[in-house]
């Protein structure tokens, strides 16, 4: 029986005679042959959401069932490269549809034309386990492209070193069943189905980011997962920008998820001007970019995330460090909404359906650090912006976040409004991976670490406190040992929280000089309790410029120049030994 078109609904289509599909199947809609997924089976009908605009379908119009599921193309080529939500080539769908994407248009993700420099690990009666690396390529100017073994078995043929396209046969592989497998550099992944490991690994290693406020008061580990909620104009996407430029991830991968397009075009321009600070290489050479804007198809949205994730565990799986940062969930948790109610579900809570945080879940849950099946250790991490209406975090996409992160930076719009970014909220963000964290910031930066920043993190809630009392009656008639605690918390703000990444010093800090300024920082807080403690005004030290000097040192003490940090502490007790012997 042929299977046709019954209605369709936006991009929800219903069909008739679709008992022979199975849910999840991928299939090919109308004469165009649109990109579809089956998402219900019911008697003889099947409900398909398409990922492609269905303008011009009508009932009576052919689909064809592929016997698969939603499944990407993986290998070389994924780098420097930008997709849309389904893993389609932006740049190869311009060259054969012009700068307007036509529909129907079935590019690999992969160029089939290119060839690679292959070498093979891997000879004839090698027997090699699964994940095991059989073959190698340099994908990029900074990374090499791994190929593991698909399953355990023997190698009956090897192709000779030299270039190769990737669909060419480089070995044929016999199981422990007896089947031939012939690889090639490409292979095939369901985009919904997580990719297997060996095991899971406890978080135990931080990513750093070069961001004060983040590596500082609330650490992300390597495996683990953050959320980055925000109002509009908060300063979500240059945050994530600034992660992606900056962490020491190995690859990173950026999803456009439902963003509007000049931002995706700013990110292009910018990652395409920006070199590694590692390597020096251009940063697109270790990035992977998907674009699925707001005025692309919305079903293509719900499944990018999932695309996203698919190839960043298949770096994973090579033995990096993989970073993905998808901007935002929002704009993905409203595609479920649409596409739920043109599916005629239940709404629970805001209209979103009510498999929202198990959706969620399933996304957050793919991150970790792990041994893969080739014995390597690698990980993926994931940092989600979250964009709640009206900055209302109450809402039901940013509760349910929380309860899958460990990692929740909250942007203030007031911060925002004054200027101060990064505009996390020192009091209402946190982190989890602290505890985790502890041996790590022990062993490399000493026992220092952890006390400074609870006394950085006590200074601020302090303030917090202070400045309620500040807006009623002013900050005149505080006792000096409160005012001292404002005027030092006003230099951790400004000097230490705020930074500014347009300046070439301050838009990445090494987690060596971050401690350093915290050091001063709270040198100045100890050194100046002597004049509290002997009643002397505030005022007095003020007037050294010494709270500026200290506000300055982000700008004034390079990077690679912190024995400089030193000085700034002699200046400091220069100037409250002169304040002592003025009062003597």
């Amino acid at each position: 029986m042929s299977i046709t078109i019954h209605s369709v609904n936006g991009p929800v289509v219903k069909l008739r005679g679709g008992q022979s599909l199975s849910m999840m199947e991928t299939v090919w809609v109308g004469p165009q042959r649109l990109i579809g997924e089956v998402v219900g089976v019911t008697g003889q009908d099947a409900t398909v959401q398409v990922y492609e605009d269905t303008t011009g379908l009508k009932p009576g119009d052919p689909v064809e069932g592929s016997g698969a599921p939603l499944s990407i193309e993986l290998g070389p080529g994924l780098l420097h490269n930008i997709f849309d939500g389904i893993a389609r080539p932006l740049r190869a769908i311009e060259d054969a549809t012009g700068p307007f994407m036509g529909r129907g248009v079935n590019i690999s993700a992969l160029d089939p034309e290119r060839t690679w420099d292959v070498t093979l690990h891997a000879k004839i009666g090698d027997t090699l386990a699964a994940g095991a690396c059989w073959a190698s390529c340099p994908e990029t100017e900074i990374i090499t492209h791994r190929c593991g073994a698909p399953v355990e078995g023997t190698v009956e043929w090897a192709a000779a070193p030299g270039a190769y396209t990737v669909y060419q046969p480089l070995l044929t592989l016999k199981d422990t069943q007896g089947h031939e497998h012939e690889l090639t550099l490409a292979s095939r992944w369901p985009i919904r189905m997580a990719r297997p490991v060996a095991r899971r690994l406890p978080i135990s290693m931080p990513l750093i980011t070069g961001q004060r406020v983040i590596d500082t008061l609330f650490p992300i580990a390597k495996g683990g997962c953050a959320a980055v909620p925000g109002p509009f104009g908060a300063g979500k996407t240059i945050t994530q920008h600034q992660l992606a430029k900056w962490s020491d991830a190995d690859i990173i991968v950026y999803l456009g998820c439902g963003e509007r397009g000049n931002e995706m075009t700013q990110v292009l321009e910018e990652f395409g001007e920006l070199l590694d600070p590692r390597s020096g290489k251009p940063l697109l050479a270790r990035t992977a970019l998907l674009a699925n804007t707001s005025n692309m198809p919305v079903a293509a949205r719900e499944a990018s995330v999932y695309t996203g994730m698919t190839i960043a565990e298949y770096y994973r799986d090579m033995g990096y460090h993989v970073a993905v940062m998808a901007d935002s969930t929002s704009r993905w948790a409203e595609a479920l909404r649409e596409i739920s109610g043109r599916l005629e579900e239940m709404p629970a809570e805001e209209g979103f359906p009510a498999y929202l945080s198990s959706r969620l879940a399933e996304f957050y849950e793919r991150a970790g650090y792990m041994v893969t099946l080739g014995g390597q250790e690698g990980s993926v991490t994931v940092i989600g912006a979250v964009s709640p209406q009206g900055g209302d975090f109450s809402e039901p996409v940013t509760q349910n976040t929380k309860r899958f992160v460990r990692a929740f930076w909250a942007l203030d719009r007031q911060l925002a409004y004054a200027r101060h970014f990064p505009a996390i909220n020192w009091i209402t963000s946190y982190s989890e991976y602290l505890d985790d964290l502890a041996p790590w910031y022990e062993k490399q930066l000493g026992h220092d670490f952890a006390p400074l920043r609870a006394r950085v993190t006590r200074l601020l809630q302090e303030e917090s406190k202070l400045m309620e009392i500040v807006k009623l009656i002013g900050a005149d008639i505080l006792p000096e040992e409160q005012k001292l605690i404002i005027e030092c918390a006003r230099v951790v703000r400004l000097g230490f929280l705020q930074q500014n990444a347009y300046h070439a010093t301050d838009t990445y800090v090494p987690i060596e000089k971050q401690l350093g300024m915290m050091q001063t920082m709270m040198h100045l807080y100890d050194e100046a309790r002597q004049l509290v403690d002997r009643n002397i005004p505030l005022n007095r030290l003020k007037e050294t410029g010494i709270f500026e000097t200290l506000i300055r040192i982000k700008y004034d003490i390079p990077n690679d120049e912190l024995p400089r940090l030193d000085d700034i502490r002699l200046d400091i007790d220069e100037a409250v030994g002169k304040v002592l012997e003025e009062n003597r």
